[in-house]
């Protein structure tokens, strides 16, 4: 198996590129296996998808309702007053418009997160107050250390990221709590909760209904993340009504297509399939830590989230091993090297069923074999040098 690909593109974002820009760049000897973007393999089930394929034709052909519209639909499956919403065109949609509406002066953030959160705040002039987690610590977020942080550097919004991406790691719903209320005098307080879905280790982890009563804090919802329908780009705020409501009269009145407004009105029918996939993806977490754990290539992080942060053994270079698995294997991995906090020894792995990580547990291990007489590592790489 070879796939051609340009390795510029890698380059070319603080993200990954997207399936389509390397579908469009290169030459693709069979079907990808995605362990880069944050997915749910068993949502929505075949069954669903032959339904919104079947109702393609209205979905692009006709309008949208508005906002407003589908919010009440929404508000009902998550059993939220609608006046606590507001939805928008991707979580990022959201974090543009917080850094527009609320961050007038500094940021605090923990880091490495999710690179809209540095990034945003610091393409309008922001100062951002990054609060370092440490590897020997497995990037535990000490709250009472952050928050200490937050005031020293006198911060007026502060982040939380809960489960953080990209090492999954959850903080108790109770500390959140605590921390957000702590910090009841500042602009705003965002809790990241884009990952929560997934966490097993406590019933109800999310803090979106006391977000709901308190002054200053909202918290933000991510569907494409939950269900693996990225395309849609859809994710919700939640907040009390004043905050939700200014949120909801600075986003234009269609700013969902239909067929996220489909894929909301098909929630209700399907939340026991749902909630199984979560299940499947917990045993999956489970069995693909283990199995990389077997690795001495690898070092596994404990996660809550649907990926895996694993650190590479000295002498292995981790953009090497991203150009290999996709060349050779046609294998898609998210490596750390452009995330503030990491370098490229890190690699963010989603969680995905046992046949596609024996693939990747052979991927790797080819490519950690020893070198051969000629000078060349038996696992190298075919690339599309760049052109300019």
């Amino acid at each position: 198996m070879r796939h051609r690909v340009d390795p510029s593109l890698f380059g070319q974002t603080a993200h990954s590129p997207s399936y389509f820009e390397l579908a469009r760049a290169g030459e693709q000897a069979g079907p990808v296996v995605d362990f880069c973007i944050p997915c749910n393999p068993y949502f929505p089930t075949p069954a669903m998808f032959d339904l919104l394929a079947g109702n393609l034709e209205a979905v692009l052909k006709f309008y949208p309702s508005d906002a407003e519209t589908i919010g009440r639909q929404l508000s009902r499956v998550l059993g939220l007053n609608p006046a606590t919403l507001a939805m928008a065109n991707g979580s990022t949609e959201l974090i543009t418009w917080i850094d527009h509406l609320w961050v007038r002066e500094s940021l605090a953030v923990p880091i490495p997160t999710f690179g809209r959160w540095t990034d945003q705040p610091m393409e309008t002039g922001k100062r951002v107050d990054m609060f370092p987690l440490l590897e020997q610590d497995g990037f535990a977020l000490d709250l009472d250390a952050y928050a200490r942080f937050i005031r020293a550097r006198g911060s007026r919004v502060a982040v939380l990221c809960n489960p953080n991406n990209p090492d999954g790691h959850y903080l108790p719903r109770r500390e959140v709590l605590r921390f957000v209320d702590e910090l009841a005098d500042l602009d705003l307080v965002v809790v990241d909760e884009s990952f929560i879905d997934f966490v097993e280790q406590e019933r109800n982890p999310s803090i979106a209904v006391e977000a709901a009563i308190r002054p200053n804090v909202v918290v933000l919802k991510s569907l494409g993340k939950n269900f693996g329908l990225h395309g849609i780009r859809f994710g919700y705020l939640v907040g009390n009504p004043a905050l939700a409501g200014k949120m909801r009269r600075t986003l234009p009145k269609w700013n969902l297509n239909s067929l996220a407004e489909t894929v909301v009105f098909m929630l209700a029918e399907h939340a026991e399939e749902y909630r199984e996939s979560l299940y499947l993806l917990a045993r999956d977490r489970y069995l693909m830590g283990v199995e990389l754990s077997r690795m001495p290539e690898l070092t596994v992080f404990p996660s809550q989230a649907n990926f895996l942060l694993v650190k590479l053994s000295a002498g292995i270079d981790g953009t090497q091993l991203r150009d290999h698995l996709y060349t050779r294997h046609g294998i898609l991995i998210r490596e750390c090297g452009n995330k503030l906090g990491m370098s490229n020894q890190f690699l963010r792995l989603v969680v995905r069923p046992e046949a596609d990580v024996a693939r990747l547990v052979a991927g790797i291990a080819e490519f950690a074999r020893p070198h051969d007489g000629s000078g060349e590592n038996t696992g190298a790489f075919e690339v599309v040098r760049s052109v300019s």
